[in-house]
């Protein structure tokens, strides 16, 4: 009781440089999970994926189409239990700022093939019966004030023109980490718009959705997929819906490595930040030191108040900081929420800003703790005046 009274006491003898100290560990961790925060959103994607779904793509890119034809043709091979198509679709609502993810897609196919996305009976109806209906998402119809029967439009940029929708459905995800901030419309609506204008492009899709029989045949029915379109005007690639993700992620992976880099960085400054409070604390007490020393405490006793002090400081700022996230992760989830989805601060966050912490507590004073103990009392003595 005598140790934990004595680390207290000694960590707050100068009250404004632990405070600063508290500080500025207290921003490094909440940096830190924003960072981490962000990496797991880029990889939602993946998390989310379900196996027994696959993606097939032009062989080129995804910047190119393929007939929607293919999707009789891909129905038709063992293995396959549903076939659907979607085209992305660049819109602008309103203001260029107001992005969200928008695609065209098969009515008779699209949400079944997507349970995670729970629509009820009668909007899918309605939906399927007016052909500039559409569907969006919970949170983006609360983010923009959407109802059911509110006529919007949207200033096309791939394909030009105004788009006029109504909406007839509003979709919530099945758990807490479906994305509910996305459009969706009907793909023969796109088709007959562009019949006019770009007819070369309308009957196209721009990729193809499979679900299988049984996630076994993935490597399978994607090569069968693949082999059926070999040498035709539009090859495809066909692979698992987590290795279509990971292709995304794979495209902005040296921002993803910078993350990471500035991650450790933040780690690092904390480490000295901290090193030099303890490394002022433990010069400052020297002839304490020396004096505890004589009646009787030893090293352990030196060893348990030096790191309890440096502990003290780095796990008050890291609950500080953690604190901080929650409020601060909503703000950024509504001005980011477009980009990431998903933007949510995870246990897993949670526990790795503590780990680390932790880390950095222990490890920070251990040049000053070796002096402390290892420094003969005689020295210390010669200290006091």
């Amino acid at each position: 009781m005598l140790i934990l009274r004595l680390i207290f006491k000694n960590t707050f003898r100068h009250k404004l440089r632990t405070s600063l100290t508290i500080l500025v560990i207290a921003i490094s961790v909440l940096a830190f999970s924003v960072l981490r925060t962000m990496v797991s959103a880029w990889y939602s994607g993946v998390e989310l994926s379900s196996a027994d779904r696959l993606v097939t793509r032009n062989a080129i890119s995804l910047g190119f189409t393929m007939p929607a034809s293919y999707k009789k043709q891909i129905s038709r091979i063992k293995g396959v239990k549903l076939t659907s198509y979607a085209n992305w679709f660049e819109g602008i609502y309103l203001d260029e700022k107001n992005f969200f993810v928008k695609f065209a897609v098969d009515p008779e196919s699209y949400f079944e093939l997507h349970p995670e996305y729970v629509v009820p009976p009668e909007h899918l109806s309605a939906f399927m019966r007016e052909r500039n209906a559409c569907i969006a998402g919970r949170r983006l119809c609360e983010k923009y004030g959407w109802k059911i029967g509110d006529r919007i439009t949207l200033k096309g940029t791939i394909f030009p023109g105004y788009w006029e929708f109504v909406i007839r459905g509003i979709y919530s995800g099945r758990d807490s980490h479906t994305n509910e901030k996305q459009f969706f419309f009907r793909w023969d609506y796109r088709y007959e718009k562009l019949k006019l204008t770009m007819p070369q492009r309308a009957n196209q899709a721009g990729i193809f959705l499979i679900r299988l029989t049984d996630r076994n045949l993935a490597a399978e029915v994607s090569a069968e997929i693949d082999r059926t379109f070999r040498n035709s005007s539009a090859e495809t690639i066909t692979e698992t819906e987590k290795s279509f993700q990971m292709n995304f992620i794979h495209m902005s992976e040296a921002v993803l490595v910078i993350i990471h880099l500035v991650s450790v960085v933040l780690l690092i400054i904390m480490m000295t930040v901290l090193a030099n409070t303890m490394a002022m604390a433990v010069r400052e007490r020297t002839s304490e030191y020396a004096v505890l020393k004589t009646v009787g405490f030893g090293g352990g006793h030196i060893l348990v108040m030096i790191l309890g002090e440096s502990l003290f400081i780095t796990m008050t700022g890291c609950v500080i900081g953690v604190a901080l996230s929650f409020p601060f992760m909503r703000l950024l989830a509504d001005l980011l929420g477009s980009y990431f989805p998903l933007f949510v601060l995870t246990e897993g966050t949670v526990v790795s800003s503590f780990t680390a912490s932790l880390l950095v507590g222990a490890l920070s004073p251990a040049v000053p703790l070796y002096r402390a103990i290892s420094s003969p009392v005689a020295d210390g003595l010669r200290r006091i005046v």
